[in-house]
């Protein structure tokens, strides 16, 4: 049982070492451009080497075995809404951090709240799905507890994502605040107020 996980492991950690690589650009005896992974060899003209961004790599190197087994068999979901700012952030940074390929789905009309109320029973977001997993709200404990049951790669085992949150869609307008309206003034009463008529006293 434990054979196929160290293999996995050992895969994410090599595809990890290769995007970290050097990448050389150089030109050879004939003129023509290459660009290798390896130090050209010392006739080369014009080398230029450098690092490749981590997410610009990762999107382009082939994914790792055990990440592609698990978006295959628990695809993940996150449900956020342009109205949701830090808890919907922190569920979106904490996949990030796992490198979990994820589809995000806004909920802000009366259809995707429907949606959401069929998949989760409410309509509060965030809310995460794991294959069939459901979890509403965001707590780093539950969401590190599906990820795991899913058997997607710990944090750090490959480099983070950077997906952003999606814009809002065409069409949503953010609610507008009412104005304050000033609370009226209480009028004082009694003889001695302002405006009360004076008091004059009576001979009899």
């Amino acid at each position: 049982m434990r054979r196929p996980l160290v293999i996995g492991l050992i895969l994410a950690l090599a595809a990890s070492a290769a995007w970290a690589q050097q990448i050389y650009r150089w030109v050879d005896d004939k003129g023509r451009v290459h660009v290798t992974d390896t130090p050209p060899p010392p006739s080369a003209k014009g080398v230029q080497k450098s690092a490749p961004p981590a997410a610009s790599a990762a999107e382009a190197a082939v994914t790792p075995f055990p990440l592609a087994q698990a978006v295959k068999d628990f695809p993940v979901s996150l449900y956020t809404s342009p109205l949701c700012k830090d808890p919907c952030a922190q569920a979106r940074d904490a996949l990030n951090r796992r490198a979990v390929p994820f589809k995000e789905i806004q909920v802000w009309d009366e259809q995707t709240n429907e949606d959401l109320k069929k998949v989760s029973g409410s309509n509060e977001v965030p809310v995460l799905v794991v294959g069939r997993s459901v979890q509403k709200g965001y707590e780093q404990g539950a969401y590190d507890a599906l990820l795991d049951s899913a058997r997607y790669p710990r944090a750090g085992l490959l480099p983070p994502r950077a997906q952003k949150a999606p814009a809002p869609p065409e069409g949503f307008t953010p609610p507008q605040a009412e104005p304050v309206k000033p609370e009226p003034e209480e009028k004082a009463s009694g003889p001695y107020a302002p405006g009360a008529p004076s008091q004059r006293s009576t001979k009899k």
